[in-house]
């Protein structure tokens, strides 16, 4: 009787010591995920969106578009203004040609004009009026480059117009940014979207953070970089364990949020500090956890 007494007390001590062994919990909070919310790049009517919540997206995934007609048509309206510019630039082009072959001729004319005038076969009027019309000519030839080369620039300033549109065309289609899930739709196909309103909010639930609350005498325990196990509630009371790694410390104090029980409940300020963990499909947004070191 003397040794069944004997184990169960020394059973008893074991399981206390086990028990005592196992650490506290050392801050409480909640996951939370690295959000994205995509906004309208362009105005209009949305002419389909075939975004779902719960849908998930790769990045660059078609998710649909906005109405370009009016887009559409200011382009063929600058593309026609290019052609008009072009056209006018090649009849520049051909009347300085003929400017060219006038010059010729007048300098021709006018060297023999100087070669009869030595002679005594020429006047003097005749060389100046000569001097007159290549003169006169050499305005219209610099007048037809200047004319030119404002052409050039009107040409190029449509060009660039286009581009604008095109980039504004392209921004009408919608993809998504990133990969992940989508939890909110904003916006239905047959609404105007506005550019900068939101769309739909999409967020990667691969990996979510633990926000997590420490007081300050806790803050020499942990460091940046550092693995820290993660428990969230199990089944039958029991607890499950993950594997974070710590990311961020808020590089400020703040008041202990109502939400949140400290270790020691008589600290009014703490730090938020956010921990990254694998999510294996468990874990939620909003679901409460505590952190181990």
């Amino acid at each position: 009787m003397n040794n069944v007494y004997f184990v169960s007390f020394a059973a008893l001590i074991i399981l206390s010591s086990c028990k005592n062994t196992e650490p506290d919990a050392f801050a409480f909070g909640n996951f939370e995920s690295e959000e994205i919310i995509v906004s309208a790049e362009s105005s209009g009517k949305l002419m389909e969106f075939s975004v779902s919540e719960g849908l998930k997206l790769e990045v660059g995934d078609y998710c649909g578009y906005i109405d370009t007609t009016q887009l559409y048509l200011k382009k063929l309206q600058l593309t026609s203004g290019i052609r008009s510019v072009s056209a006018r630039l090649l009849q520049l082009d051909k009347q300085l040609m003929v400017n060219e072959v006038s010059m010729n001729n007048l300098l021709r004319e006018k060297n023999r004009v100087v070669s009869l005038l030595g002679g005594g076969a020429a006047t003097t009027k005749q060389l100046d009026d000569l001097n007159g019309q290549i003169d006169v000519l050499r305005a219209q030839t610099d007048a037809s480059k200047a004319q030119k080369s404002v052409l050039h620039a009107e040409r190029e300033s449509l060009e660039i117009q286009i581009l604008q549109l095109n980039d504004l065309i392209a921004k009408s289609i919608i993809h998504s940014p990133s990969q992940g899930i989508v939890l909110e739709k904003y916006l239905y196909t047959g609404e105007l979207a506005v550019a900068g309103k939101p769309l739909f909010k999409i967020a990667d639930l691969s990996e979510l953070m633990l926000r997590v609350f420490v007081s300050g005498n806790q803050l020499e325990q942990i460091k940046i970089g550092s693995e820290v196990d993660v428990f969230i509630d199990g089944q039958d009371d029991s607890l499950r364990k993950f594997r974070g790694t710590l990311v961020w410390i808020s590089g400020k104090s703040e008041f202990t949020p109502k939400i949140i029980q400290t270790r020691d409940e008589r600290v009014n300020l703490v730090y938020a500090v956010k921990i990254r963990v694998v999510n294996d499909g468990s874990l939620k947004i909003g679901m409460p956890a505590e952190m181990r070191l």
